[in-house]
């Protein structure tokens, strides 16, 4: 038998011991402490606009070999600065330096970077207020800004 308190008074010591291991749990720690909020370039928020400053390549993380499209980008409402990936096949055509775009996180665990992109925690949906998806099947062109 584990040594949990049982019995008729033992409500209050059960609670003080949850209140004090739920400290182990980490993602009780980061809501708490609200350290993603802190952390993060969006504060909190799923999307942001963005200035596109370079377009770049970065390589995949072993055991791929591909050269990834990226592009650098300067957050509207704070100024910092964060790589976003250009999801889709010659989707960095459609994407020009000086565009607006609308980043989002790709969504992997805990905020941190997904699959084999190293450090790459966003990603390109919107440029210049036109989805990318669309763009790149074709179905609107891309508009002069």
């Amino acid at each position: 038998m584990g040594n949990k308190s049982r019995g008729l008074f033992a409500g209050k010591k059960l609670r003080m011991k949850r209140k004090v291991h739920r400290w182990q749990d980490d993602k009780y720690k980061r809501r708490i402490l609200k350290l993603k909020i802190k952390s993060d370039p969006l504060k909190g928020v799923p999307q942001a606009k963005a200035i596109v400053l370079e377009k770049t390549q970065v390589e995949a993380k072993q055991p791929n070999s591909a050269m990834r499209k990226v592009v650098k980008v300067q957050l509207l409402k704070n100024g910092r600065k964060v790589s976003a990936f250009a999801p889709g096949n010659n989707a960095i055509k459609m994407i020009n330096e000086h565009d607006e775009v609308l980043i989002e996180s790709i969504g992997g665990k805990k905020g941190r970077a997904k699959g084999d992109l190293p450090g790459i925690r966003w990603q390109v949906i919107k440029v210049n207020d036109q989805s990318l998806d669309a763009l790149l099947k074709g179905k609107i062109e891309k508009g002069r800004r």
